[in-house]
């Protein structure tokens, strides 16, 4: 199969290295000098360092050639051929109108987050640009590029309303060490890697201040229940938020230290600025990005979130962590499944 992964990140670089493998695979990104480094090295240092990227891995900041690799390669039939665009959810509409131009077979996306301006999800995003005759699907999970790279077994979800598209995803990345679940959830898959993010930030808070395990595991569990509140509430359904992209991908990224959304919230609780932690990380944290954008959208639902709330209080309002904390341990409780 020719697929084309636009984006070099760390994230889309190690899912290029994991399928090339297997299939024929170009990297492009759009710094010329980072992809030309990248080539003649065979490594994204910048990105990605440490791994080998494997010969058999086209890697190119041409943009005109990437989309060829899967439109004129492979044009005899549109199920031999995959789009994925590893930006991140900021990229996402500029990447959609440059591929406007282009006859594209398909489109998946592995961002997650909501846009901070429009409060969209990506597939809103991508249907606002590229309309509803383009297949199009989610791939989401619980991954850490690293560990991808280092074929680590993972399992993923690809969520989409064309069921072709999910068949043809689970034909190309399902095999080795990845396993691929196919819904038709969108909303409930992009939601749940949404806002994982943020409670990843509390998270690391709650751990850099020292609070214990079993604080650890109350964010956790509640914040299940706010990522489910909302999902519903969006029109996800609330299984979606059992599986992969949902409860998965929360325990990840709230517990593992390869999490960029959690190291944020050690930071904060080491009396760093944000500016200063989003400048060390080197990449982009999601969480700092969605905060605002989903405490908006659950005062518009009349969808209770306190610990959400608390996180962009923290990273918008100037809330002090300890008195954040004293509040939500003060909150009134209530039944457990509500």
């Amino acid at each position: 199969m020719s697929i084309t992964v636009l984006g070099a990140g760390a994230w889309g670089t190690a899912l290029a290295i994991a399928l090339a493998q297997r299939h024929n695979v170009l990297l492009w990104g759009r710094n010329p000098d980072t992809m030309a480094a990248a080539a003649a090295q065979r490594e994204n240092a910048a990105y990605l360092p440490g791994f080998t990227l494997p010969d058999t891995l086209t890697v190119s900041a041409d943009f005109a050639q990437a989309i060829a690799h899967v439109t004129t390669d492979a044009k005899a039939s549109q199920s031999e051929a995959l789009l994925i665009v590893a930006s991140s959810v900021a990229g996402l509409r500029e990447l959609a109108q440059q591929l406007q131009a282009f006859p594209i077979p398909n489109i998946v996306w592995l961002c997650k987050g909501f846009e901070e301006s429009t409060r969209l999800l990506p597939h809103q995003i991508v249907r606002q640009v590229l309309g509803d005759a383009i297949p199009a699907a989610a791939l989401s999970g619980p991954s850490f590029a690293q560990e991808v790279a280092r074929g680590l077994p993972c399992a993923l979800s690809v969520a989409s309303v064309h069921a072709g598209l999910c068949e043809q995803v689970v034909a190309a990345v399902h095999g080795g060490n990845i396993r691929v679940y196919s819904t038709d959830d969108l909303v409930g898959v992009e939601v749940g890697g949404a806002v994982k993010n943020i409670l990843a930030i509390a998270t690391g808070v709650a751990d850099g201040l020292g609070l214990g395990l079993n604080a650890r595991a109350a964010l956790i569990t509640r914040g299940l229940a706010e990522i489910t509140r909302l999902g519903v509430a969006l029109g996800g359904r609330t299984e979606t938020f059992m599986g992969l992209s949902g409860v998965g991908d929360l325990i990840l990224t709230c517990t593992g230290d390869l999490s960029r959304n959690r190291r944020v919230g050690l930071g904060l609780a080491q009396g760093k600025p944000l500016a200063s932690i989003v400048t060390e990380l080197g990449h982009v944290a999601e969480g700092v990005r969605c905060a605002a954008a989903v405490r908006a959208l659950a005062q518009e639902c009349g969808v209770e979130m306190p610990i959400t709330n608390a996180v962009a209080g923290v990273l918008f309002d100037g809330d002090s962590l300890r008195t954040v904390m004293e509040l939500l341990l003060s909150r009134n409780p209530r039944e457990e499944a509500a």
